[in-house]
């Protein structure tokens, strides 16, 4: 390494298109194996073009540091290297070997497309997120958190309302349920939310019936008997049809339907405002016009420092 500046103290510019993570995190398992003096750590995020990189270069000969770079573009890698020899600069390319190594052995090109890496740590945080989230507004607890819901179902027992809503929070969408009891007014806080997320389960009567019994027969079941008679099963599922008419939510109905094309029909009801609904439905108004959202939303983080300003 270069003698330290006048301050005594070496600096590093760990440089990246995306956010620099990386390679900070190699210089500082390479630095554990040094009993050194303190070295200083720059981290330079989203350097996206040659004049970005030609100006870090600058900066880092004028601050006597080595540039150790994550950049996946060939361009920028070629830019900095060029840049660093005639500024006598010394550069470590952490990524560009590796990626032709694996492309050769992979037989298929790299994309260089910065960022995939955080993208899918993202995404990977967003789901535990949603599923956190689902679990804990279950069958109808916390609701004053509805209103965080990018999905809202509603039924009585025994309607897959939980494994449904599991299942989709495993694909990173957040998912209350609410469940309907029989002539009990639903929470009032589901009035207020977007009507537009709310999604109504039945199941037919005879299904339901056996769901029921099933549930009564296995140990351990707190439930009384009148759970699984036919005139209350029926007087469950009136009532609830009675609340999605009123309400105008769409309904899907779950009999011998498997989770994923009970989750498949539900996304296309949410993205299509004029999607087909079971008959219980056709006569029950117009509902509200449903948005074109099919994909749950992924905040970006901020940025850390940038290297763009004035060198």
């Amino acid at each position: 390494m270069n003698s330290p500046p006048s301050g005594g103290r070496y600096q590093i510019f760990a440089v990246s298109d995306a956010t620099g993570a990386t390679a900070e995190l190699v210089v500082r398992a390479a630095l554990a194996q040094f009993q050194a003096g303190e070295v200083e750590i720059r981290r330079l995020p989203n350097i996206r073009t040659a004049d970005e990189a030609r100006r870090v270069i600058a900066a880092a000969q004028a601050s006597k540091a080595i540039v150790v770079h994550t950049l996946v573009s060939e361009e920028l890698r070629q830019a900095v290297l060029r840049e660093g020899r005639e500024r006598g600069v010394e550069t470590i390319d952490l990524i560009g070997p590796l990626l032709l190594r694996l492309s050769d052995q992979l037989r298929v090109p790299p994309l260089m497309q910065p960022g995939l890496f955080r993208q899918l740590g993202q995404e990977y945080l967003h789901r535990i997120e949603a599923i956190e989230y689902t679990v804990k507004h279950d069958d109808g607890q916390h609701p004053l958190g509805l209103d965080r819901a990018d999905i809202v179902l509603v039924g009585i027992s025994r309607t897959s309302k939980t494994p449904l809503s599991i299942y989709l929070a495993g694909k990173g969408w957040r998912v209350a349920n609410v469940p309907v009891i029989l002539n009990l007014p639903l929470p009032g806080r589901l009035m207020t939310i977007d009507q537009e997320r709310i999604i109504g389960l039945i199941v037919a009567v005879d299904r339901l019936v056996e769901l029921r019994r099933a549930r009564i027969e296995r140990k351990h079941a707190p439930v009384a008997e009148a759970y699984a008679e036919l005139e209350k099963v029926r007087a469950e599922l009136a009532y609830s049809r009675l609340l999605f008419r009123k309400a105008g939510w769409p309904v899907i109905d779950m009999t011998n339907k498997s989770i994923e094309e009970a989750a498949s029909e539900l996304l296309t009801l949410i993205a299509t405002p004029d999607a087909p609904q079971p008959a219980e439905r056709k006569d029950a108004g117009t509902r509200p016009k449903r948005g074109a959202k099919t994909q749950p939303d992924v905040q970006s983080r901020s940025k850390s420092e940038d290297i763009r300003g004035n060198q």
